[in-house]
């Protein structure tokens, strides 16, 4: 178990004892089929909801613990249209609609469980009154309506090696005539080309490679450690693996990055720039990673090719090797539903991509 998974179990335990004994069984019932870091969202949904409960005065117990099934049973529909209210209204935090189908569909996972999996003693059900089943819950924009918008803007498996071949050497005969083009190209193309590598073989964010340093590179392991998306009580650090391919280019750059940078001891930022005028190098910013990869990738005939793109095609190509509990851990997703887009990204390129990784 990793870094991430470990952080996520250790959370999801720490948070169960404040819960009713029928969220416990409900998150072990779950754990074999799904990530801790699931069920972390699924119980933090539940403190919500409960959390609602006891401030509307729907439950007479004295703490989230102690709401009874009993409660559950004696809610009506209205309450949970004023319970999607209070969440797209709240002054603090609103929630988007993807953020309340959300919380309705982990509401959606308890109920049916408690009224149609749990039983007591006497093979009953533990819920015997289940209104969640009379809620319809319109999903703003599925996995396989994300994906659709992704399609064609990929780069395939065939193109992600063509592309950063072309940062090391194809776009500096493209613009061979243009002397202050080309002497930018020279100073900056092996931290390019590294930069691209290494998020089309492991999936970082560009805002994970922007804040990674030096000291958190482990070129013997191919992995990273990086400071995971989350709010600021929960951000941790974690281990993110890379292939084969991006620890050359690493260990290329990292080879040259105190002779072509110059940083002061001090900066310990992985990737540099010398700002115009200056003599030593800073951490790149985000914006300067974006605007790096438009430009090569117009010249590459890719257009629309985007940095976070580059994040969904290794993921595509990843997904295909391994399953989708495995690439919601490489890629830090919190849900497993966010990982899908991946498996839609049209049937004839999977199949392609398949045939193609045969051997």
């Amino acid at each position: 178990m990793n870094v991430f998974r470990i952080k996520a179990r250790q959370d999801l335990e720490s948070r169960l004892p404040s819960m009713p004994w029928y969220i416990d069984n409900f998150v072990h019932h779950k754990l074999p089929d799904l990530s801790p870091s699931t069920l972390l969202e699924y119980v933090r949904d539940y403190e919500a909801f409960f959390s609602w409960m006891l401030a509307e005065g729907l439950s007479s117990a004295g703490s989230i613990g102690a709401i009874t099934l009993e409660d559950l049973e004696k809610l009506h529909a209205e309450h949970i249209d004023l319970f999607k209210a209070y969440l797209a209204s709240r002054r603090e935090q609103a929630n988007t609609r993807t953020t309340i189908t959300r919380k309705l569909s982990s509401l959606k996972s308890l109920f049916h469980y408690l009224s149609q999996i749990a039983e007591d003693e006497n093979f009953y059900p533990l819920l015997k009154r289940n209104v969640m089943a009379k809620v319809e819950i319109r999903r703003t924009q599925k996995p396989k309506e994300r994906a659709g918008r992704l399609e064609g803007k990929l780069l395939q498996e065939s193109e992600i090696d063509e592309f950063i071949a072309y940062l090391h050497e194809g776009y500096g005969e493209d613009i061979a005539d243009n002397k202050q083009a080309l002497h930018s190209y020279r100073l900056n193309k092996t931290r390019d080309a590294c930069i691209v590598s290494l998020i089309l073989h492991s999936g970082l964010r560009v805002s994970e490679v922007v804040n990674l340093s030096v000291e958190d590179i482990d070129l013997n392991l191919k992995l990273v450690h990086i400071q995971r998306k989350g709010s600021s009580e929960d951000a941790f650090k974690t281990a993110v693996y890379f292939r084969q391919e991006a620890r050359d280019d690493l260990a290329h750059y990292l080879s040259l990055r105190s002779t072509a940078y110059h940083p002061p001891k001090k900066e310990k930022a992985l990737f540099l720039t010398i700002p115009n005028g200056q003599k030593e190098g800073k951490r790149m910013t985000k914006r300067a990673i974006q605007e790096m990869v438009i430009k090569y990738a117009k010249r590459f005939g890719k257009p629309y090719l985007r940095v976070h793109m580059l994040r969904h095609s290794f993921a595509t190509d990843y997904y295909l090797q391994n399953d989708l509990y495995k690439t919601q851990e490489q890629l830090g997703h919190a849900s497993p539903e966010t990982t899908q887009i991946y498996a839609h990204l049209t049937d004839k390129t999977m199949s392609r991509a398949i045939d193609n990784r045969k051997g």
